[in-house]
C-alpha cells in the first residue's frame, strides 16, 4: 500500500526535474532552489482571449455553487440544527491574538521591537481559534480544538510539508508568486527559513475550520446532494496529471494553471485507485457536498489571505512583513481589488482547497494517522477508543 501511495507522488517530483534537464541550458529553471522564491522574470502580459476563457469557467463554477439546482442537484433534507453553546475561552484568546497582530502587521509598529516581523503566524493562529470557537458555539460544544486536538495538530504539521510541496512547483512556472520583502527581516537566513516553514502550518488547519463552520449550517451541505454522478478512473487521472506537469515545465506560461491542477489530478488518482475515501468518492455517487464546501472554504479564506497580505504592504513605506507575497501570473493578472491576487485568480482557491484535503488524506494513509475531520461522530469514535482501551 505504501509503495502504491508513494510512486505517483515521486513522479510529480521527478518529472519536472527530468523535463527541465532538456528545456533549460542549466538543466534547472532560473531561480530554482532560492527560498523563499523570488522574482525571476516578467510573465507574459494580458491576453483577452485567455481572460474570457478563464472568466467563462469562473462564471460556470460560480453558477454551480450559487444555483446547484440548475446543474441537476435535487438536494436533500437538511439535518437538524445542532444546539448552541456559549463561546469558549479560546475564541476570545484567538480574537485578541488576531486583532493585536493584525494591527501590528498593518501599522509596522516597532513598539514591541522585532515582534512585528513575526506577526503573520500568530495573526493566523488567532483566526484559526476564532473560527474554531464559532464552530464550538454553533455545534453543541464540538470542534476540532475541543474534540480532535490531535487531528488539528497533525494538520498543522502536514500543512508545512504540503505547502513546501506547492512551493516546489512555483519554481517550474517561473514564480507565479514570490516574496519580495523576505530578506527585510533582521534575521540570519536559517531563522528566516524556519519562520517561513512555521507560517506554512496555518494553511490546512484554517481550511478545515472553515469547512467545519459550514457544516454547522445544515442547509449548506444538503444543497449539493443527489447531483450528477462523476466517477473518475484513478490511473487515468494519474496519467493526465503527470503529462500536464511535464507540459507545464516546457511551456510555463500557457500551462501556468497546472501548478494546481496537475498535482490535484495525480493526488485524486492515487486515492481513487486505492479506494481511499476523498471528496471525489462521494462525487462519484452524486454527493458533491464535501468537495464543494472545502473548495468554498478555501475561496472564503482566500479573501482573508489576500486582504491581510495586501494591507501589510499598502499603508507604510517600512517593510516589516517578510511573508508578503506578490503574483506574477500570465495573461489574467488584472483587476486587483485591495489584493495582490487578480480577480480571476481567486477561483484557483477552489481546487486548491480540495487538494489540501487530499494531501492530508494521503499523508494519513501513508503514515497511519486518522484523517477524519468530521465532528458528527465524535462520541462514536470515543466509544470505540474506550472499548479498545478496556
Amino acid at each position: 500500500m505504501r509503495f502504491q501511495l508513494i510512486w505517483p507522488v515521486l513522479l510529480t517530483l521527478l518529472v519536472p526535474l527530468a523535463v527541465a534537464w532538456f528545456v533549460y541550458p542549466a538543466h534547472l529553471p532560473p531561480g530554482f532552489g532560492v527560498f523563499p522564491p523570488q522574482f525571476v522574470e516578467q510573465a507574459a502580459g494580458f491576453n483577452l482571449w485567455v481572460f474570457l476563457a478563464v472568466g467563462a469557467g469562473a462564471v460556470y463554477i460560480s453558477g454551480l455553487i450559487l444555483f446547484p439546482k440548475l446543474y441537476g442537484f435535487k438536494g436533500a433534507t437538511p439535518l437538524p440544527q445542532p444546539a448552541k453553546q456559549p463561546l469558549p475561552w479560546w475564541f476570545w484568546l484567538g480574537l485578541v491574538l488576531n486583532l493585536f497582530f493584525w494591527w501590528l502587521m498593518w501599522s509596522h509598529s516597532k513598539a514591541f521591537g522585532d515582534l512585528v516581523y513575526w506577526s503573520f503566524t500568530p495573526l493566523w493562529w488567532g483566526f484559526i481559534l476564532v473560527l474554531d470557537g464559532l464552530v464550538y458555539h454553533r455545534n453543541n460544544g464540538k470542534s476540532l480544538f475541543a474534540s480532535r486536538p490531535t487531528t488539528l495538530f497533525i494538520a498543522a504539521l502536514v500543512s508545512i510539508a504540503g505547502w513546501a510541496y506547492f512551493e516546489y512547483y512555483d519554481y517550474f512556472v517561473l514564480g507565479n508568486w514570490y516574496y519580495p520583502d523576505a530578506h527585510q527581516a533582521p534575521w540570519p537566513y536559517p531563522v528566516l527559513a524556519l519562520e517561513f516553514l512555521v507560517t506554512y502550518s496555518t494553511v490546512t488547519p484554517v481550511l478545515f475550520q472553515w469547512y467545519s463552520l459550514f457544516q454547522t449550517f445544515p442547509a449548506l451541505p444538503a444543497r449539493y446532494k443527489n447531483g450528477p454522478k462523476m466517477p473518475l478512473n484513478g490511473n487515468t487521472m494519474i496519467g493526465i496529471g503527470t503529462v500536464l506537469i511535464g507540459l507545464m515545465v516546457i511551456w510555463p506560461y500557457p500551462f501556468f494553471w497546472v501548478v494546481w491542477i496537475g498535482p490535484f489530478a495525480v493526488m485524486t488518482g492515487i486515492l481513487m485507485r486505492l479506494n481511499i475515501w476523498n471528496p471525489f468518492t462521494d462525487i462519484a455517487k452524486g454527493d458533491w457536498s464535501a468537495g464543494v464546501l472545502i473548495g468554498v472554504a478555501s475561496l472564503c479564506n482566500g479573501l482573508f489571505w489576500e486582504f491581510w497580505n495586501f494591507g501589510s504592504h499598502a499603508f507604510h513605506a517600512t517593510l516589516t512583513n517578510p511573508n508578503y507575497w506578490v503574483y506574477n501570473i500570465p495573461y489574467v493578472n488584472v483587476i486587483h481589488l485591495f489584493s495582490e491576487m487578480p480577480l480571476l485568480g481567486y477561483f484557483g482557491y477552489i481546487p486548491f482547497g480540495v487538494l489540501v484535503w487530499q494531501v492530508f488524506i494521503w499523508s494519513g494513509n501513508l503514515l497511519g494517522f486518522n484523517t477524519d475531520i468530521r465532528l458528527d461522530n465524535v462520541e462514536h469514535l470515543d466509544e470505540q477508543i474506550q472499548v479498545v482501551t478496556k
